[in-house]
């Protein structure tokens, strides 16, 4: 087990913190780590996968951070009933290269397939199929947890201790392994139906048309367009694609992953490479480029369909030096205006009414909500945006924007957050106080804290 003193921050690239870096190799040094954590008193420490929590969930100034990425075994999986385990340090990237030519594939991806599991299920990751299939934490059949007082527990699904992991950030203690239930595919590619909506009401309408007829549905919104054309977007939908739907020579190896992968980032980007101008000129090609009418059944690596930036190494770069800020937040069904509001407002925000330069913006539907207490989603809409940290007035505009979430009853997501005020998370997450309670009588020294928690007051 190895210690070292780094500079530690999230995916977005802000506010890096200093941190002692533990890198456990078995299930007995992330014991170990953990009593050392203990040792350290109120800094404490928290769990880090491969960083890709985009704010400061998985930092902590001053204390004890332990990278699992060393318990990284697949020690069993089940082909015929698709039930795997697996250490938390596994990547879904690494089980795509083992699960598809099995015939199986993870229940739920997000927009990177660079996650743990137990990153996966510390911050109950929602993907493109959460209309229909809910959040990670609903395929995990239980998980090993080792908490503060050096207990290892298996946590079945369906208890307070399962609830409060799920989406729990970290705090509850240090996931060592899952089982989770797959899903089976036929093939390693997709069948996607692109469309173009014209403004945020027509893609609302087509949305909640026919989003029951596909497993995974995401838009991306132009959130530069103003005007008539406001939330004028790109709508894509598909399926894991059948056997008999591939051309006859992609029958040959229908199960064969293949990511693609482009140049890394550059080291060093200017702050302003990605501002309004670049960005409108992004967007107004991306629309320009979709398809008028419908184009249906096109064939799609996974890679494309689902983790098209992992083909860029280190693309939180393009940001510069800055970095930039995730802004996710659902509202529910019935609150269509106050989303109305919200892309109207960004569309026309701070910098002489110019609107925020998003490169990426996407707006999905949600499903039932996921029985984690502080897992994020809900029934509704949720629209997530990235946006240059450096942008004029940003902080005091997005503390605008929760307090418009909120009166809405809607939430913001803690894994991409960095500068939500404490007293915004009790309104946003009703079940709190029960979190709360349990991590004060499971971890009465505070073992387990980060920067979030301690900014939240978690």
């Amino acid at each position: 087990m190895s210690v070292d003193t780094v500079s530690v921050t999230g995916w977005g690239r802000t506010a890096p913190t200093t941190a002692r870096l533990i890198r456990p190799r078995s299930y007995e040094e992330a014991a170990a780590a953990v009593v050392e954590c203990a040792a350290h008193g109120a800094r404490g420490g928290i769990a880090r996968g491969l960083g890709r929590a985009y704010g400061d969930a998985a930092q902590n100034a001053g204390g004890s951070v332990l990278d699992m990425t060393g318990l990284d075994r697949i020690r069993r999986i089940d082909a015929d009933a698709g039930v795997m385990v697996c250490d938390a340090g596994v990547s879904l990237h690494r089980l795509l290269e083992v699960l598809l030519p099995l015939g199986w594939f993870v229940p739920v991806t997000p927009g990177t397939r660079y996650v743990t599991v137990g990153g996966a299920i510390g911050a109950d990751i929602h993907g493109k199929n959460h209309h229909g299939s809910g959040s990670f934490s609903r395929h995990v059949l239980s998980f090993d947890l080792l908490t503060a007082d050096g207990e290892v527990r298996t946590v079945p699904s369906g208890t307070d201790l399962f609830d409060a992991t799920a989406g729990g950030m970290g705090l509850t203690g240090v996931i060592l392994s899952a089982t989770v239930q797959l899903l089976p595919v036929e093939t390693s590619l997709m069948c996607v139906d692109t469309e173009r909506a014209s403004d945020l009401d027509d893609l609302m309408a087509r949305l909640t048309a026919d989003d029951h007829r596909y497993r995974y549905s995401v838009a991306w919104i132009d959130l530069l367009a103003r005007g008539a054309s406001t939330g004028r977007s790109v709508l894509t939908r598909g399926e894991h694609a059948p056997l008999d739907a591939l051309p006859a020579r992609a029958r040959q190896s229908p199960l064969v992953f293949r990511p693609g992968r482009l140049p890394a980032a550059p080291r060093f980007v200017p702050d302003g490479l990605l501002g309004r101008t670049t960005v409108g000129l992004f967007n107004e090609l991306r629309y320009r480029t979709a398809p008028r009418a419908r184009r249906t059944g096109e064939i799609q690596k996974l890679s494309a369909f689902f983790h098209p930036l992992d083909g860029v190494p280190h693309w939180n770069r393009l940001y510069g030096r800055s970095g930039f800020v995730q802004y996710q937040f659902v509202v529910g069904y019935g609150q269509e205006d106050a989303l109305r509001r919200i892309v109207r407002r960004i569309s026309s925000c701070t910098g002489g009414g110019r609107g925020c330069p998003s490169f990426l913006a996407v707006l999905k539907r949600f499903g039932d909500g996921d029985p984690g207490w502080l897992s994020f989603p809900m029934p509704g809409w949720t629209l997530a945006l990235d946006i240059p940290a450096n942008l004029a007035g940003l902080g005091a505009f997005l503390d605008e924007l929760d307090d418009e979430v909120a009166a809405a009853g809607g939430r913001v997501y803690l894994a991409k957050d960095s500068r939500l005020r404490p007293e915004m998370l009790a309104p946003m997450y009703p079940k709190l106080a029960r979190f709360r309670a349990l991590r004060a009588e499971l971890d009465p020294l505070g073992v387990f804290t980060s920067d979030l928690s301690r900014r939240l007051s978690l």
